[in-house]
């Protein structure tokens, strides 16, 4: 699967390399080629706009010199019929009327000037320079359309290409999937949390005429070494119950060590300690994993001891192996070392002009002080090697140590254990704040962000912890349900009994 996804990271990675970066550089070229057709067709138009402009103004030059040289005409006419007006003032009309009548025609020619040229410019316009932009704009998106044509092949070929592997990768999680056995995978987990610890012996039947027999088992809970040590008491929400089949996914609460908090340590048993349920013996028996395997141990810091001891022995023996090699490893790589820089000591002593020998004593004596460390650490951990596989060796023959070491061992196990889920079960078991009055919800509100809760508005919900001045109050829906929410998108009623 992990191939079959980097498949597609091949296709993406490709569709980059040779379609999106080729495509954003051409979108850019595009955009300024059609930026300049506009900025012609523009600019074309504002030719255009310019030469009616002049052309207007000359057509209405030419109306205005023509009236006027009409009416001097006009005033020389009446000035050369009065018998009044003297012969300098009738000279003085009839030029007057000449010269209106040249700025009449000049204005003429030049409005017919003006005109010729607005309209060779506009049938330059309409004919040559539009039509010539708007087919270089036509040809731009006539580019585009292939070119986004030729990325679909490009793409098309990028897929293909990985089409076969893509192909092989699912065959072979089709093959994975038929591969599997469901039967060795249980077999695996088993032999990677088995305990090693033995089932506990046959109850013997209790003759209440002479004192109880039990059953010598390196599991009983029956402290059979008689030293005056009070055995373990499962008591409390545990009883009758085993734990790994509840609905709860925690362990039940831990067992008391003792039968009253005022209990001796050494002080005498009650009676009630020498008869226990079947039911304990089974809690004991399904307790034995560890708690330092628990993430909330490894989160509060849990130290795990050197030996391992807090493990169960097939658990324990695995990690003592797994550390023996660890070990090994070190020394043969040191000793690899050793042998590397004693040559080069040789070759010095051989060849002076290469190195000075001297210097490589201090390295060679840190190499032999690290490789005696390593060995004597790999000493240590294959002693309690031996003494761990050594026991299980006489767990499997049915036989225990004629001192009873193994049973002080385990009472101390099972201590610890206790102790362990005293720990947790003081986290998992927090009781929750006590509701300090009520609130009533005037707006509705998301809670998107960790540690605050969505609520409705009208709703009505219990308040655990009063604004401290942040802005920000405290609700509970419910056991399950409770953050915080603005303050001033609720209206609170406090409990004044409330402590």
């Amino acid at each position: 699967m992990n191939d079959y996804a980097g498949q597609h990271e091949v296709i993406s990675e490709n569709m980059t390399s040779q379609i999106t970066v080729d495509l954003a550089r051409f979108v850019q070229e595009l955009k300024q080629e059609r930026k300049s057709n506009f900025h012609d067709g523009r600019k074309a138009q504002q030719h255009m706009e310019t030469c009616w402009k002049q052309l207007e103004s000359s057509k209405r030059r030419f109306e205005r010199d023509c009236k006027e040289a009409d009416r001097a005409q006009q005033y020389f006419e009446k000035m050369d019929a009065d018998i009044n007006v003297t012969k300098a003032d009738v000279e003085k009309a009839r030029q007057q009327a000449q010269i209106r009548h040249q700025m009449a025609e000049d204005s003429k020619a030049d409005y017919s000037s003006s005109l010729q040229k607005f309209n060779q410019e506009q049938h330059e316009y309409y004919h040559t320079h539009i039509p010539s932009i708007f087919q270089k704009i036509q040809e731009m998106e006539e580019r585009r359309i292939v070119r986004i044509g030729e990325s679909m092949k490009t793409y098309a070929e990028v897929d293909r290409q990985v089409i076969p592997i893509i192909g092989k990768c699912l065959d072979g999680i089709v093959k994975a999937a038929e591969a599997i056995n469901q039967k060795s995978d249980s077999q695996l987990v088993i032999e990677a949390y088995k305990s090693g610890f033995e089932p506990p012996g046959d109850i013997e039947f209790e003759d209440y005429t002479q004192p109880m027999k039990r059953t010598v088992s390196d599991n009983s809970l029956s402290n059979s070494r008689g030293d005056g040590k009070p055995e373990l008491k499962f008591g409390g929400k545990s009883k009758g119950k085993l734990w790994p089949f509840i609905k709860k996914n925690k362990p039940p609460p831990p067992p008391p060590a003792s039968a009253s908090p005022s209990a001796v340590p050494n002080g005498p048993q009650s009676p009630k300690q020498q008869k226990e349920p079947l039911s304990h013996r089974f809690n004991e028996f399904m307790i034995s994993k560890p708690k330092i395997h628990c993430f909330r141990s490894l989160k509060r810091g849990g130290a795990t001891p050197e030996d391992f001891s807090n493990l169960p022995p097939e658990q324990r023996r695995k990690k003592l192996q797994q550390k023996v090699d660890e070990l090994n490893k070190e020394i043969q790589k040191e000793m690899d070392q050793r042998d590397a820089i004693t040559k080069m000591k040789d070759v010095y002593l051989k060849n002076p002009q290469m190195g000075d020998p001297a210097s490589l004593d201090h390295k060679l004596t840190e190499v032999s002080q690290n490789i005696e460390k390593l060995r004597l650490e790999a000493q240590k951990f294959e002693a309690w090697l031996a003494e761990v596989e050594g026991r299980l060796r006489a767990w499997k023959c049915g036989s225990q140590g004629p001192d009873g070491s193994y049973t002080e061992e385990r009472s101390q196990e099972n201590e610890v254990k206790v102790l362990a889920t005293d720990f947790d079960d003081e986290f998992d078991d927090e009781e929750p704040l006590p509701a300090i009055g009520t609130c009533k919800a005037l707006y509705t509100f998301e809670g998107q962000n960790e540690g605050t809760i969505s609520v409705i508005e009208g709703e009505i919900l219990y308040v655990i912890e009063e604004d401290k001045g942040d802005g920000w109050t405290r609700i509970r829906r419910n056991e399950d349900e409770e953050g915080y929410v603005p303050t001033s998108y609720v209206e609170v009623y406090l409990d004044k009994n409330a402590k």
